[in-house]
């Protein structure tokens, strides 16, 4: 346990089984389930235990248009001043901007009303200049891999 932890004993949820999903063929459509099993695993920076298992992240909270090339995700945190919002949001588009083409636009957003800075967060992770500087930040950079770091990792 961190010292300091902001939700040092979340609600933790057993883990779904996984959809039975085919491989898609090369010009098969990108779809949510696809984004989602991509996220699904990134653990949370507080707790040993994926967002998906701490609900942070759900298969509905995930929204594609191929035809637009646009990719969404709305991310939920367990309490309404969690300080580790912003750490999310970047392992979600990391690790997006790793496994599908550059040519999608993702937008990481925090639910409406889940968070008290719901609108700052929001600001930050969907500003190309703000993520990269925060990427730059060897500290948060390392926090960041280490969540993404995964028993299951996929890529499209």
């Amino acid at each position: 346990m961190t010292v300091g932890m902001i939700n040092a004993n979340p609600v933790v949820h057993e883990r779904p089984e996984r959809a039975a999903h085919h491989a898609h063929a090369a010009a098969a459509a990108l779809d949510a389930l696809d984004v989602f099993d991509t996220v699904r695993d990134i653990k949370d920076p507080e707790h040993p235990y994926s967002l998906e298992q701490l609900s942070v992240l759900s298969q509905e909270s995930v929204s594609v248009d191929e035809k637009l090339g646009h990719i969404q995700i709305t991310f939920t945190p367990t309490v309404q001043h969690c300080s580790m919002a912003t750490v999310i949001g970047l392992c979600l588009r990391l690790k997006l901007m790793q496994n599908f083409p550059s040519h999608f636009k993702i937008d990481i957003k925090v639910a409406p009303g889940s968070l008290a800075n719901e609108e700052s967060v929001n600001k930050q992770l969907n500003d190309k200049e703000r993520v990269a500087a925060a990427l730059e930040n060897p500290n948060l950079r390392q926090l960041v891999d280490d969540c993404l770091c995964s028993d299951h990792s996929s890529s499209y």
